[in-house]
């Protein structure tokens, strides 16, 4: 008797065993896929039983939890400027997120372990619980000025700016765009047709062309070229002389590189200073070539190609392309061939020539406060590289002043300030018009802004280096003038 009141007890606590291994498994192990299986129609409907954090920036409220008479759906996301910072908010939906709302999801929701005194004071004093506030960088007025003035263009592209001293971001601009809105209502079928909709869409509104996209950089890239160059040797300077030929014979092949339009640079010897307003091709891709592929390399990545970057939505990787031949090598050298950038990349470029060869670690969370406005965490200033020294920096700055100045982007002029800048056209391979690019920073001499622009397919009809001086620099300067005055 006692032997089978044993064999019995045994089995119940070998049950009980397996019931609590089972337990700590669903919980542990499987919680995170259960909640997020869609027939799982609690957590639907938690996802808005809870009062979302605003996100803000410059005082400015861009997205909300609004509440609602509906029982099952207490609270709705409400974007006030949708299309404006759709890229920068990106939407809450049913089962998804993007951008700010997936990436600071956890701080939005009141999830995060940072909040965990908060909820414990909420469930103490029995107040409800609310997810934590997200400040952004963005400048409100450059936002809006980016986002008009690209607009107006007519075209596709980007406009994204920078505190060169910081890294904070100051603008994120992408067109075309979307409404937020539309995809984070309750209704799911609503939702998902819309999303599928916009994701179909040739024009790809859902990209985030500022850091999701990249592109041949075109002659923007120069600027690259000639910090491996003035790096290489500190005895030169704005005032050497190069040799600038009407077409240079590529090594190994039967044709050669001319500049624009067959035309001559200058006399054919000319400084660096004339080479980059002119934006000459023959001498940049001789730097290139002299230079050689690893010293061409690592000058991108002294500028923060290669580094994982996170703003904090990871952001598409720049390359400067595998080590080809000499000829590749030339093209690569005046941002064509392999060379492929985010928009990002090349303001962060602009911003470590204007912060004095230091990169700094790119931004976009200010601040971080809970739901009575104490600071839960602050942001905090991090360099990335250092892209070149001090000298060669106030030389690049030199010669971009007279880029916008005497060269290719006097459209770019602010008055009463220094802007330095440098122009960029970009051939495409699917038979489009080119890119037009510019990026910039200002004031030259105690910079504050710092900033890339891509209008894509948008140099048509203007000709040369001027579609990035004609197309792109008008935009830059509107985004200058937001911020400096």
């Amino acid at each position: 008797m006692n032997g089978t009141l044993k064999r019995v007890a045994v089995a119940a606590l070998a049950m009980f065993a397996l019931l609590m291994l089972n337990v700590n498994y669903l919980q542990a192990v499987k919680a995170e896929e259960l909640r997020d299986n869609p027939l799982n129609t609690r957590n639907f409907f938690d996802r808005y039983a809870i009062e979302r954090g605003r996100i803000t920036a410059g005082g400015k409220v861009l997205a909300q939890s609004v509440e609602t008479k509906d029982p099952n759906f207490k609270f709705v996301r409400q974007y006030p400027e949708a299309k404006l910072y759709a890229h920068v908010t990106g939407f809450f939906s049913p089962e998804s997120a993007s951008a700010i709302e997936q990436s600071e999801n956890q701080l939005l929701d009141g999830s995060s372990a940072d909040l965990l005194l908060r909820r414990s004071i909420d469930l103490f004093t029995g107040e409800a619980a609310k997810g934590a506030n997200v400040d952004l960088t963005i400048n409100p007025k450059a936002q809006k000025a980016a986002y008009d003035a690209l607009r107006q263009s007519g075209k596709r592209g980007a406009v994204i700016a920078l505190d060169p001293k910081t890294g904070g971001i100051l603008a994120m601009v992408s067109l075309p765009t979307y409404d937020p809105t539309e995809l984070s209502g309750t209704d799911k079928a609503k939702v998902f047709t819309r999303y599928d909709e916009l994701a179909k869409e040739k024009s790809q509104p859902l990209l985030n062309r500022t850091i999701g996209q990249t592109y041949p950089p075109g002659s923007t890239f120069k600027v690259v070229t000639m910090a491996a160059y003035l790096e290489d040797d500190s005895s030169r300077g704005p005032d050497t002389t190069v040799k600038a030929p009407q077409r240079l014979p590529l090594p190994n092949t039967n044709i050669s590189l001319p500049n624009y339009g067959g035309a001559a640079c200058g006399s054919g010897q000319v400084t660096l200073t004339f080479a980059l307003e002119k934006s000459c091709n023959t001498p940049f891709a001789q730097m290139g070539m002299d230079l050689g592929y690893d010293k061409m390399n690592e000058q991108t990545e002294k500028f923060g190609m290669g580094e994982p970057i996170s703003v904090p939505m990871k952001v598409e990787q720049s390359d400067f392309g595998d080590e080809e031949d000499k000829a590749a090598l030339a093209m690569a050298s005046i941002g064509q061939r392999s060379n492929r950038m985010t928009p990002l990349q090349m303001a962060m470029i602009a911003a470590g020539i204007a912060n004095d060869g230091t990169v700094m670690k790119p931004y976009l969370v200010n601040k971080i406060t809970d739901a009575k406005g104490d600071t839960v965490d602050e942001a905090r200033p991090d360099e990335l590289t250092t892209a070149v020294s001090s000298e060669t920096a106030g030389k690049l700055r030199e010669m971009m002043v007279s880029v916008v100045n005497n060269g290719t982007a006097n459209l770019a002029q602010v008055p009463g300030v220094q802007v330095a800048g440098k122009t960029g056209t970009a051939e495409t391979a699917d038979g489009q018009p080119p890119h037009a690019w510019f990026i910039s920073f200002a004031p030259a001499d105690d910079p504050k802004v710092a900033l890339a622009v891509i209008v894509e397919s948008g140099a048509a009809n203007v000709g040369a280096e001027a579609t990035g001086g004609h197309t792109a620099a008008p935009i830059a300067k509107a985004v200058l003038e937001a911020v400096l005055k």
